[in-house]
């Protein structure tokens, strides 16, 4: 039935296309037809005549095969159909509320969820910023009934949080999570939540951009990392609902902690809820997040002058953790502090250029290749380029200080 419909979306997008053309050839005819009644040329008219009426009779035919595949409304050019999307989803998603505070200083605390199962059993996926210090937890279904829930499992470094809900089974619609390493940029995403509150609220765009960070103070110092940014509008109350691909599958779980951003929305990818869940689930939490022990800076043309180097991409440590699994492994920070168009910056230090094969570009690259295929304990083998030379470097990796909970 999928590739059924995919061949009728694209089947209505050649036909809007082809009326498109049709219709500029005829107006393009049409006009020139009217500017030559100003001038003799009456060996032209007949058979221009006879081109205009082929076209109009192809245009007609075109109409004819678009009503008979459906309205226009239910398909577009880009092989998205929200409208399909939202019908078949929108019961899925809820509205997670709850009282953050005490006394005569609480509020209330909206956001969005989506249902999900593991092993037969019905789970709300959110949000870990939504439900953090907040009680009286509320999930609200698409139908209006609200029944009490508990948070089952938390990961504030990966901003998730698993509910557990007090209600027949029968109000879950468990949607299909797939895995957001086939996502590409440019690629169209719907997004559903409850924005302001405004519950059912549906906006979509495309994938601007893959293997963000970005930075949450629960998340302690690190950054939250392989971050799928979109252009589909977000606000606050979306965050914690789900984000769909074209075929209406789950490939991230949109957050809205960055408050300054305008026109650009950010999701934490489906991987890491595939990956995660079954401990959240079954322990409460995710210890496996790799430590590395350094702070960083991405490469520059300027900084690699200061190096000494020809290599402008990478990252420069600037501090090592003592004691951790860097500093074990024998990596060097800068001895040096330099000012960089007023900036300080440790001069002289490592620059790490790959893990594993892998080239890393930046900070980002880095921090989103270790999230995605790393583990703590595991052993990465590093390229680095220290005084100029290039070195290969192993290194384990240790795990993160424990999460906030919930």
């Amino acid at each position: 039935m999928a590739s059924k419909n995919m061949r009728l979306r694209r089947g209505v997008g050649a036909a809007y296309w082809a009326i498109l053309v049709v219709a500029v050839l005829l107006a393009s005819l049409l006009t020139y037809s009217a500017v030559s009644t100003l001038k003799p040329a009456p060996s032209s008219a007949a058979p221009q005549q006879a081109l205009i009426n082929e076209l109009q009779s192809q245009n007609a035919e075109l109409q004819r095969e678009l009503t008979a595949q459906g309205p226009p409304s239910n398909a577009t050019l880009i092989g998205l159909n929200p409208i399909q999307i939202y019908q078949e989803a929108s019961a899925s998603v809820v509205t997670v509320q709850g009282v953050e505070g005490s006394g005569f200083s609480n509020s209330t605390v909206l956001g969005s969820g989506f249902a999900t199962d593991l092993s037969g059993a019905h789970y709300i996926v959110t949000n870990f910023h939504v439900v953090r210090g907040v009680t009286a937890l509320t999930v609200t279904f698409q139908d209006g009934d609200a029944y009490p829930a508990t948070v089952v499992g938390s990961d504030g470094y990966s901003d998730l949080a698993v509910l557990n809900v007090s209600s027949p089974s029968s109000e879950f619609h468990p949607l299909q999570i797939v895995s957001s390493s086939r996502l590409v940029v440019g690629q169209p995403v719907v997004a559903i939540g409850n924005p302001f509150g405004l519950s059912g609220s549906m906006t979509f765009g495309i994938v601007s951009q893959l293997g963000r960070t970005i930075s949450e103070s629960l998340a302690g110092n690190f950054a939250i990392a392989n971050v799928v940014q979109f252009s589909a509008p977000i606000n606050p109350g979306n965050s914690g609902g789900p984000l769909f691909d074209a075929d209406g599958a789950v490939v991230g779980i949109t957050t809205a902690v960055v408050a300054s951003s305008q026109g650009v929305g950010f999701a934490i990818p489906s991987d890491t809820i595939l990956r995660e869940l079954p401990f959240l689930v079954t322990t409460g939490g995710y210890t496996l997040h790799p430590f590395m022990g350094i702070s960083s800076v991405d490469m520059n043309y300027q900084l690699a002058q200061l190096q000494n180097t020809n290599v402008t991409y990478g990252v420069l440590i600037q501090n090592l953790t003592q004691g951790g699994p860097a500093d074990k492994a024998g990596l060097r920070a800068g001895p040096r502090t330099q000012e960089v168009q007023g900036v300080s910056y440790a001069i002289g230090g490592d620059i790490v250029i790959s893990v594993n094969g892998t080239k890393i570009v930046n900070t980002d690259a880095l921090s989103s290749y270790l999230a995605e295929y790393a583990t703590a304990g595991q052993t990465v083998v590093l390229q680095i380029i220290r005084g100029g030379h290039l070195m290969t470097v192993d290194l384990v990796l240790g795990t993160r200080p424990p999460a906030p909970s919930a």
